[in-house]
């Protein structure tokens, strides 16, 4: 059982290390200029894996897309269920995924 809190754990710092890291290529590449649209969807699957607290700190420290209203909602709402799924499978010993 322990091993499995460390591998989700690990998978929670990956998942938030690549949506920063994301969110840095894509600030580096397209720059200011960049599209509304350009690599959202990119950004929203990273958030839906686990990163979207970290992709949402992380705009606001590089000061990318703030103009963006669909991430500006959108990343914390997912962000508030990414917590509570992760705290849901803390405190239940991850049951609900054994079949």
């Amino acid at each position: 059982m322990v091993l499995l809190y460390i591998i989700f754990g690990v998978y929670i710092a990956a998942i938030n290390f690549y949506a920063v890291m994301l969110l840095k290529s894509q600030r580096d590449e397209y720059g200011d200029n960049a599209t509304p649209k350009s690599g959202d969807g990119k950004l929203i699957l990273a958030a839906l894996l686990g990163g979207a607290v970290a992709l949402y700190v992380s705009m606001f420290i590089m000061k990318y897309r703030l103009k963006n209203l669909t991430l500006m909602i959108l990343l914390p709402v997912i962000g508030v269920l990414n917590i509570y799924f992760f705290v849901l499978a803390f405190r239940s010993g991850f049951t609900f995924f054994v079949i």
